[in-house]
């Protein structure tokens, strides 16, 4: 079992602080999936290089009718021993993750019919039993998933489909609860007694591996292999005896709504049985294909994506033309002119050279925006890139969001040098109030949402809850790491001249003339944000799905590929819009760029309401707060990104053609 890097428990946080951003960085960052198997061998073979026993995880059980994730003992099931749990990482401490070694003792190639993992009684009239009782009812009605972990796969859950195909989930329910309309329960038609509750107390897991019988790692025919794939089968049975149980009875535990009377006494027993597949037909670099290959949105998700970076590339190369066609025609047109009175007759963006590089207003605000959205733009540049080449993949758990997370704090220097370069050009002289604004304003927002959101999770005893300790963690990064290489990043940028303009700005402003409402400030801004949103609705979908409904996400090929056909189209809207307010004599371009490609955060934000309402299905308000409270985090980031693209493209874009037409 691969274990990953992460805080050791127990160490202050000035050493937990070397150690995530060391670790975390190195183990993170440059782990391949398939780069490290790990062979099995039978547990008479004396050999020192494999190991024999399979060990199983449990994770976190969470559930689409709830954000709210569980530890796996809340819902009082066979434990393991948890002192031996591995150490999760940044990002699975962040995520929820909570893996602990589960119950279940498994050897490798030494099949089990019926083996017990624990009992557990319940006694009514007894206050504790009745609290188990209705945590695990509450559970079963919820429809909460049971998540495992076997040699870094994922155990599958393998059902059929409508079509007839096959589709294997990563996770599988705890059991089931047949509503009073028959409905509810189906996996198996004997579930069928109304208002009844069935706990799947039975597994069978059968274990696929690859014997390794022509490779060079094998130890011997039928002695060793790799595992493949785990698939479990989940069942509800009921057991009379526990010293004579009986895996193949057909008879279901059914727990009543109004069981655990006083006196009444129910026990559940829990119990398993294992079975080893050999297959080596199936190479174990091959081994995630089956769960990737079964998704039901895969074909739906190639020709979509395909389709929609078409027209994305259709349209950008149609602004591009026009642009282009327009301005060279502009420049000549302006160059041509021998006297200032044949310029007072154009209309044009030329009337407004004086007033054009004009410092906005709330410059200091902006500065900080653009400092930040700088660090959110290479810190998705960068993680997309590692995920592209394999490194942040799904073997790597956690990986993602803990390579997000240092990058992030490792970019203060561009942030606070950026910030301060534009916070110069606009003539700001309080270059301490900048520095620390640019330090503290977004990490500060996102770290009150976070904390806001972590006490809610506390409040409901969730897995979910980042510990004290982690707090304190990313507090030390924020404050040990990211604070000072603003300072540093700042500092640089502060001692570099001014950014020289090349126009001259006049000291009376030019009156701007009445707006048609096509170039007034509103409606160009939202019109600005429809275009980019149009390219990533579709990958939006499915980021939504992996973060709420516990699917896999993968294609980050596709991802990147979005993303830059998303960088391309904020410019190049933002570019546009910009030129037809200048044509149009309005020169308040500043925070127009900004907001203009950051408006599509907005309809990131009413996409999101449309999920939450069309595709999950939460009621209770604690969820409610949690989904929302989130998905602020992320249009707030998205916020920043975009608008520092839209900005930055609009700035060189008016730079440009300042500097090349000829100016009294």
């Amino acid at each position: 079992m691969i274990l990953h890097s992460g805080p050791p428990r127990g160490l202050s946080p000035l050493l937990l602080l070397l150690l995530l951003h060391t670790l975390l960085t190195l183990g993170g960052a440059f782990y391949l999936p398939g780069l490290a198997p790990v062979n099995f061998c039978k547990k008479t073979d004396t050999s020192s290089t494999c190991k024999s026993d399979v060990i199983l995880y449990v994770n976190r059980l969470n559930t689409e009718e709830s954000v709210i994730p569980y530890e796996y003992h809340h819902f009082d099931f066979c434990l393991g021993i948890e002192e031996n749990s591995p150490v999760e990482n940044l990002g699975q401490v962040v995520f929820g993750e909570r893996i602990r070694p589960g119950p279940y003792k498994i050897q490798f190639l030494e099949n089990q019919a019926c083996a017990v993992a624990c009992t557990k009684e319940y006694k009514g009239g007894d206050p504790i039993s009745n609290r188990r009782m209705m945590v695990l009812k509450k559970g079963i009605s919820l429809n909460y998933q049971h998540h495992w972990i076997v040699d870094n796969m994922p155990v599958t859950w393998c059902y059929p489909l409508e079509n007839g195909k096959q589709y294997c989930g990563t996770g599988f329910p705890m059991g089931c609860l047949v509503r009073t309309d028959g409905e509810g329960c189906p996996i198996n038609s004997i579930y069928n007694q109304p208002m009844h509750y069935y706990p799947f107390n039975h597994v069978d897991l059968e274990i696929t591996y690859h014997s390794g019988q022509l490779e060079d790692w094998g130890i011997g025919f039928g002695n060793s292999g790799r595992i493949i794939s785990v698939k479990v089968t989940p069942k509800s049975i009921k057991h009379t005896d526990l010293n004579s149980v009986n895996c193949l009875s057909a008879e279901p535990l059914a727990i009543s709504e109004t069981s655990l009377k006083t006196g009444e006494q129910l026990k559940i027993i829990y119990t398993y049985s294992v079975k080893f597949v050999k297959n080596d037909a199936i190479k174990w670099s091959s081994r995630w294909d089956y769960i990737l290959e079964s998704m039901p949105h895969t074909n739906i998700q190639w020709f979509s994506i395909l389709n929609s970076l078409v027209i994305v590339l259709f349209l950008s190369g149609m602004v591009a033309m026009i642009m282009l066609r327009t301005l060279h025609k502009d420049i000549a047109r302006y160059n041509q002119m021998d006297s200032g009175e044949d310029a007072q007759e154009e209309f044009g963006w030329k009337l407004v050279h004086g007033d054009v590089f004009r410092p906005p207003r709330k410059g200091m605000l902006l500065s900080v925006f653009l400092g930040s959205g700088i660090q959110v733009l290479v810190m998705s540049m960068i993680t997309l890139a590692f995920a592209c080449l394999g490194f942040l993949s799904p073997a790597n758990r956690g990986a993602l969001m803990t390579c997000s997370m240092v990058l992030f704090v490792s970019l203060g220097t561009p942030a606070g040098y950026v910030s301060a370069r534009i916070y110069k050009s606009f003539g700001g002289l309080k270059w301490k109030s900048n520095v620390i604004l640019t330090s503290i304003v977004c990490p500060g927002v996102v770290f009150s949402l976070f904390f806001v959101m972590n006490l809610v999770l506390w409040f409901e005893n969730s897995s979910g809850a980042v510990p004290f300790s982690t707090l304190i963690a990313l507090l030390a990064l924020w404050f040990g790491v990211s604070v000072p290489l603003t300072f540093v990043g700042a500092y640089f940028g502060f001692r570099k001249r001014a950014l020289e303009h090349p126009v001259r700005t006049n000291q009376i402003p030019r009156q701007i003339p009445d707006q048609s409402i096509y170039t007034q400030p509103i409606p160009g801004i939202v019109m600005g944000g429809v275009l980019p949103f149009g390219c990533i609705f579709i990958q939006l979908f499915f980021i939504l799905s992996s973060l709420w409904s516990s699917q896999m996400y993968y294609m980050f090929g596709f991802l990147f590929l979005v993303f830059l056909i998303l960088v391309i189209t904020c410019s190049e809207t933002t570019i546009l819009l910009c030129y037809f307010h200048l044509c149009a004599e309005d020169y308040h371009w500043w925070w127009r760029s900004f907001l203009t490609s950051g408006f599509t955060a907005v309809y990131l934000f009413i996409y999101c309401c449309h999920y939450f309402i069309t595709k999950l299905s939460i009621k209770d308000s604690a969820s409610t707060f949690l989904y929302f409270g989130y998905t602020a985090i992320m249009v707030f980031l998205f916020f920043l990104l975009t608008g520092t693209i839209g900005f930055f493209a609009c700035f060189w874009f008016i730079r440009k053609i300042y500097s090349v037409v000829k100016v009294d």
